[in-house]
């Protein structure tokens, strides 16, 4: 069976595609990445052959402002979000995506939650088609935004447009049922599969970590993105008055001033979060579902310092379970991070309900066991 995988330009939405094209693979399928050629340095290490089909987030945020007439597009986040994922970037990614899917021949189209193209290429080409919720359900109506967006689109090719958002034959859904907003999703054929800490390509060996000090380590894995979360130089030095080891993903961003006791501090720029976990007390981050999920899956709690009102509501369901805590946005002062993460090191609760959330996790089905279900259920 070949079988296609889109995904939105962005490592938050690719990585967590891997696992499963991995599987897929492992048990002889044929698969291949549909999304920009910018994502070659994440999907080609693998040896997944890429399809570039379509622009850059970068482009596509241009185009959605200038259709907008300039205007800030922050001002209006149901309607960007609708015009960004299911609007502007299928209109620039669609011709593209179907010329390569046509001379690919797949025979199965796997699109992650927030990719519209694929779906829409399946649709044109009459093969079945997956999606992955890799996060938790997005909001009632911002669900409705892009299945209005994308209407038109179906509609101008003689096709019939999906009732809702997301669609496809099956709904693969990444997220544990602790942190799952009940009745969010559609009513599709539904199965759970478990979410992994992204790891290195098969074979590749690990890199070598530090040997342990006797200290907690705590990881600090901040968005870089302008505006995700507080900048990591302050944090750090904050965190460097506790009695611990601190690891840090700066993603080539420097963390300048940092005055601290180099021998307790490690700056990765981007090291698989698989390795990252190992040996870790407590991590700190953004509120991303591929850190969220990756970081309970390995039963760590975490602090989470959200930089936008989606991942406030993913880290208020965290902390709601227990397996950690939520700081609001605008109260996230480095001295507010420290306490937070002096609480988790201190009192065993939290680690005993994170426990609990990767328990959960370890029972979800695997990508391997999802992997032979839908070969077998698509007639392979």
């Amino acid at each position: 069976m070949r079988i296609l995988m889109f995904g939105n330009p962005m490592p938050g939405h690719v990585l967590p595609m891997l696992p499963l094209a991995r599987a897929l693979r492992q048990q002889g399928q044929v698969v291949a990445f549909a999304t920009s050629v910018h994502m070659a340095g994440l999907i080609e290490p693998d040896g997944f052959p890429l399809i570039a089909a379509g622009p850059t987030t970068e482009a596509v945020i241009a185009e959605v402002t200038r259709r907008s007439g300039g205007g800030t597009p922050a001002h209006r986040p149901t309607e960007f979000v609708g015009q960004f994922f299911a609007g502007a970037r299928v209109d620039l990614g669609l011709d593209e995506a179907l010329a390569g899917a046509r001379a690919w021949e797949p025979d199965l189209i796997v699109s992650e939650h927030c990719d519209f193209v694929g779906p829409l290429v399946a649709s044109v080409l009459k093969v079945p088609s997956v999606v992955m919720a890799i996060d938790p359900a997005l909001e009632p109506d911002v669900l409705h935004a892009l299945a209005e967006t994308v209407r038109p689109r179906y509609l101008a090719r003689g096709l019939q447009a999906p009732a809702h958002a997301p669609s496809g034959d099956v709904l693969l859904d990444l997220c544990p049922p602790s942190l799952q907003r009940d009745g969010a999703l559609p009513d599709l054929a539904r199965k759970a599969l478990r979410p992994e800490p992204h790891r290195a390509p098969d074979g590749t060996p690990p890199a070598p970590r530090a040997a342990g000090s006797g200290r907690p380590r705590v990881l600090v894995g901040f968005s870089t993105a302008p505006g995700a979360a507080p900048r990591l130089g302050p944090v750090l030095e904050s965190l460097g008055t506790l009695d611990v080891d601190l690891v840090a993903t700066s993603g080539g961003v420097p963390a300048d001033p940092l005055a601290l006791d180099q021998e307790r501090v490690e700056l990765v720029t981007f090291v698989p979060a698989a390795e990252l976990l190992d040996g870790v007390s407590v991590v700190v981050h953004h509120g991303g579902s591929g850190t969220t999920f990756g970081t309970a899956a390995r039963g760590v709690p975490a602090v989470v310092v959200p930089g936008t009102a989606g991942q406030q509501r993913q880290a208020n369901r965290l902390q709601a379970s227990g397996a950690g805590l939520a700081l609001p946005i605008g109260e996230q002062e480095p001295e507010a991070v420290t306490a937070a993460v002096r609480r988790l090191l201190e009192e065993p609760a939290f680690t005993t309900a994170a426990h609990r959330l990767r328990d959960e996790i370890a029972a979800m089905p695997s990508a391997t066991e999802v992997a032979a279900r839908l070969v077998a259920s698509a007639g392979a």
